[in-house]
C-alpha cells in the first residue's frame, strides 16, 4: 500500500501537473510533471514500454526532500507520466529522500528499482550529517514496495578508507548468467571519486567485488551518476565530474566524462584507453543509459547543470528538462551521438536551400522556428568564421560560431534572455575538414542541442528566451560562405 507521504505527492501532482497545458511545455524534451526535476533515474524498457523516473520534488521549482517522478514512452518523444514512483517515507530515506539510482527486470517480471537512500545521521562531534546507503524497491511499472531488508548497502560493504557520506548512484544491470550488477560511486580516502562494482545473485542480497576506476584527483573530486556498458566491442565507464578544473577537452565545474577501455569478464578488470568529452555544451549532467530492444544503447541526461539552477523564468511551474534521448556509437576510438532515430519519423514538412553563398547576416525563406530538426552543412571557402543565430529577435539570440582555422565551435547564449545564468559561453574543438562543417541542431522551445559532424562532438543548452524569438540567420567574416541548408518541422 502506498504510504501517506507517497499519496500526499501523488494528489498533489495529479492536480497541479494537470494543471499545466501542454502548449506550457517544451514539444519532445521531458519535464517534471509539476515541480523540480534534477537527474534522470532509472531510464529502462520494461513491459512494452521506455520507462523514465526522474529525482522530484513536485511542490516547489527547487531542490528539496527527493521523490521520483515517473513517465513511459513508446517512442522517447512523447511521454506519459504515472503516479510519483517513490517518496522519502521508509526509515532508510526519511530525510532528505530518495537518491539517484537506477531499473532492471526481474525473474518474476517484476521491476526492481535500486537506489541512494538517505537518512541524516549524528556524528560523535554532534554535527548532522546525511549517510548515504544503496536500497530497492520492486513493482509492476506503477507501485513500487521497499522491502524491510533494505538498506541493501552500506559503509560496511566498501572498502576500507571509503566515505559514507559520499555513497551513491547505483546503476544497476543483469549479466548474461541472470546475475545482477551494480556500479556505485564512493568517496575514497584521498578525497576523490572512484567508481565500485558490486554483484548479488537474486537482487537483495549484495557484495563487493572491485574498484574499476579511480579518479586519483585527476578528473574532478567526487564523481556523481556512474554506468558501465558495453559498445561496438568496447566497455564505456560514464560518470560525471565534480568540482573539475580546465583541462584540455574538460572544461570546468560540472560535466560529463567516458572512459571507453576494455573489460575482463572474469578478473572484473577494466582497462581505460581513452577519456572523453561527453558534450561541450552549456547544460549537460546526469547521463543514463539504457539497451532498447533492438540491441541500441540509448542515453538519456539532465539538461541542466547546477550552477544555473536559480535563473528560472518568473512565475515557472516545472523547472528541469531532459535532453533528446541519443544513440551511442564507438567510431575512431571515441563516442559519437546522434538523435534517435525516432525523431525522422515525426519530420513533416521539409525545406531545403541548396549552395547558398551569404556573407552579411541573412535569412533563408522558411528557415525559422523554435521546434524543428535543423541540418547546416558549411563547405570549405576562404571565410573567417561563420556564425548561426538561433531562436533570434531583435533583442536575443543564442548563437553558434565556427573558426575553420583553429576547428573552434562556440555556443555563446549571453542574449538568449537569461538575468543570472553564471555560465554563458562554452567552445569545443571539432575534427577538422578544411573549413567543412556540418552541424545537426535540435530545437524546442527552451533548449538547443548540437551535433556536429554526425554526433562528433556535442553541446547542449536550456534557452528560457521569448518563444516570440523564431528567427534563424547565416552570416561569415572575411569572405562569403557557401551553405546547404535543411529544415524540417516535426509533426509532435
Amino acid at each position: 500500500m502506498p504510504s501517506e507521504i507517497l499519496n500526499k505527492a501523488r494528489a498533489y501532482e495529479a492536480e497541479h501537473g494537470a494543471a499545466i497545458s501542454p502548449a506550457e511545455r517544451p514539444a519532445y524534451h521531458m519535464t517534471p510533471y509539476v515541480g523540480w526535476l534534477n537527474d534522470p533515474n532509472g531510464f529502462s524498457y520494461y513491459k512494452g514500454k521506455y520507462h523514465q523516473f526522474y529525482q522530484y520534488n513536485p511542490y516547489d521549482v527547487r531542490w528539496a526532500p527527493m521523490h521520483w517522478g515517473h513517465a513511459v514512452s513508446t517512442d522517447l518523444l512523447h511521454w506519459e507520466y504515472l503516479p510519483c514512483a517513490l517518496a522519502p517515507d521508509s526509515p532508510a530515506d526519511n530525510g532528505p529522500g530518495c537518491f539517484s539510482g537506477s531499473a532492471t527486470e526481474m525473474d518474476d517480471g517484476k521491476q526492481l528499482l535500486m537506489y541512494t537512500s538517505v537518512i541524516a545521521e549524528k556524528q560523535p562531534n554532534g554535527e548532522m550529517r546525511d549517510i548515504q546507503t544503496q536500497s530497492i524497491a520492486i513493482g509492476d511499472g506503477l507501485n513500487y514496495e521497499k522491502p524491510a531488508c533494505n538498506p541493501v548497502l552500506t559503509q560496511k560493504d566498501l572498502p576500507e578508507g571509503f566515505s559514507k557520506f559520499d555513497f551513491r548512484d547505483p546503476k544497476i544491470w543483469r549479466e548474461a548468467d541472470g546475475t545482477y550488477s551494480a556500479v556505485t560511486v564512493c568517496l575514497a580516502e584521498d578525497g576523490s571519486g572512484a567508481a565500485a562494482l558490486f554483484q548479488s545473485k537474486d537482487g537483495f542480497d549484495w557484495h563487493f567485488v572491485t574498484v574499476l576506476e579511480r579518479c586519483n584527483n585527476q578528473y574532478g573530486k567526487m564523481w556523481e551518476c556512474p554506468d558501465f556498458f558495453p559498445l561496438d566491442g568496447k566497455q564505456v565507464l560514464m560518470l560525471g565530474p565534480m568540482e573539475m578544473l580546465p583541462k584540455g577537452e574538460f572544461h570546468n565545474g560540472h560535466n560529463v566524462i567516458a572512459f571507453i577501455g576494455s573489460y575482463d569478464e572474469a578478473t572484473h578488470t577494466f582497462t581505460k584507453e581513452n577519456v572523453q568529452l561527453m558534450d561541450g555544451g552549456i547544460d549537460f549532467y546526469a547521463t543514463q543509459t539504457t539497451l532498447a530492444p533492438d540491441g541500441r544503447r540509448i542515453m538519456t541526461a539532465w539538461l541542466q547543470t547546477w550552477s544555473d539552477t536559480e535563473d528560472k523564468p518568473k512565475g515557472c511551474k516545472w523547472f528541469g528538462q531532459t535532453i533528446c534521448p541519443r544513440e551511442l556509437h564507438i567510431k575512431d576510438g571515441r563516442i559519437v551521438q546522434t538523435p534517435v532515430r525516432e525523431l525522422d519519423a515525426v519530420h513533416g514538412k521539409r525545406i531545403f536551400h541548396e549552395n547558398v553563398t551569404v556573407q552579411s547576416e541573412t535569412s533563408l525563406e522558411g528557415i525559422k522556428g523554435r521546434v524543428a530538426d535543423l541540418t547546416v552543412t558549411v563547405q570549405p571557402g576562404e571565410y573567417r568564421s561563420f556564425i548561426l543565430k538561433l531562436a533570434a529577435d531583435a533583442d536575443h539570440h543564442t548563437s553558434l560560431t565556427y573558426d575553420p582555422y583553429t576547428s573552434q565551435l562556440t555556443l555563446d547564449r549571453s542574449y538568449a534572455g537569461s538575468r543570472a545564468d553564471i555560465v554563458h559561453t562554452r567552445s569545443c574543438k571539432v575534427r577538422s575538414q578544411n573549413g567543412a562543417l556540418k552541424l545537426r541542431i535540435l530545437l524546442d522551445k527552451n533548449s538547443i542541442e548540437v551535433f556536429a559532424n554526425d554526433g562528433e562532438q556535442t553541446m547542449t543548452a536550456w534557452i528560457y528566451t521569448p518563444q516570440s524569438a523564431q528567427d534563424i540567420t547565416f552570416a561569415a567574416t572575411g569572405s562569403d560562405v557557401n551553405l546547404t541548408v535543411e529544415q524540417y518541422e516535426l509533426n509532435l
